[in-house]
C-alpha cells in the first residue's frame, strides 16, 4: 500500500500559539515544549547527526550555556536523525537533543530541505566544522562524520523562541546551512520580550 506523505505545514509566525509537545530526548528523558517551569524555549532545528556545521554552532551554544540558562532560556535541539545516531555525535551536549528521523516536526513547522543549504555563505563554517569533527573523532576514537546522513545533508536550520505560555515570540528560518541565531542574537531576542 502506498503511504501518503503528510501535508507540508506553513512556517510558524510570531504571535502564533505553539502546541504543547512531549518529546523524548537522547536518553529517553521527557522534553516538554513549552517549558513547564516557566522558561523561554529556544527550539532549534538542525540537520543530521555529526553535521560539522551544526556541531560548530552547537559548540558555541554549549560554551555559553550558563549565560543562556541564566537569561531564563532552555535550549532544545532537534535533528533529523535517530537517537542512536545522535548519541555518537551529540551525547555530551548540555541541553536537550531530540531525534526526529521521520521529520514529522520539520514538516509540521515548515522547516525545509533544499540545495540552498549549500550556498556559498554556508561554506565559511566548513573549515572550523571539519577541524572540530576531526579533533573530536580522534579524541573519541570514532568516525568524524556519518557515512550516510539520515535524510541527507540538504536540511535548512530554523530557530524558534517560545514563551512559557506557548506563544511564538520570534522565529528565524535559515537560508543556508549556517544561517541561524548566534548566542548574542538569542540573548538579545529574549531580552526584547
Amino acid at each position: 500500500m502506498a503511504r501518503t506523505a503528510p501535508a507540508r505545514s506553513k512556517r510558524v509566525t510570531v504571535g502564533e500559539q505553539f502546541p504543547t509537545l512531549l518529546l523524548r530526548g537522547l536518553n529517553d528523558e521527557p522534553v516538554q515544549i513549552p517549558d513547564p517551569t516557566g522558561a523561554l524555549t529556544h527550539l532549534q532545528f538542525r540537520r543530521f547527526a555529526g553535521c560539522p556545521v551544526c556541531n560548530l554552532h552547537l559548540r558555541s551554544i554549549s560554551g555559553r550555556i550558563e549565560e543562556i540558562n541564566t537569561a531564563g532560556i532552555r535550549e532544545v535541539v532537534v535533528f533529523h536523525s535517530t537517537a542512536a545516531e545522535l548519541r555518537k555525535y551529540q551525547d555530551d551536549m548540555p541541553f536537550a537533543v531530540v531525534g526526529d528521523p521521520d521529520k514529522d516536526l520539520y514538516r509540521r513547522f515548515g522547516v525545509e530541505a533544499s540545495t540552498k543549504a549549500l550556498r556559498l555563505a554556508a561554506w565559511r563554517a566548513l573549515p572550523g566544522g571539519y577541524w572540530h569533527a576531526i579533533k573530536t573523532a580522534i579524541a573519541k576514537r570514532r568516525s568524524p562524520l556519518p557515512a550516510s546522513p539520515t535524510n541527507g545533508n540538504l536540511g535548512l536550520p530554523a530557530d524558534l523562541l517560545i514563551g512559557p505560555d506557548g506563544r511564538i515570540l520570534a522565529a528565524k528560518y535559515g537560508s543556508h546551512a549556517y544561517d541561524q541565531w548566534t548566542v548574542d542574537e538569542i540573548l538579545a531576542t529574549a531580552r526584547q520580550q
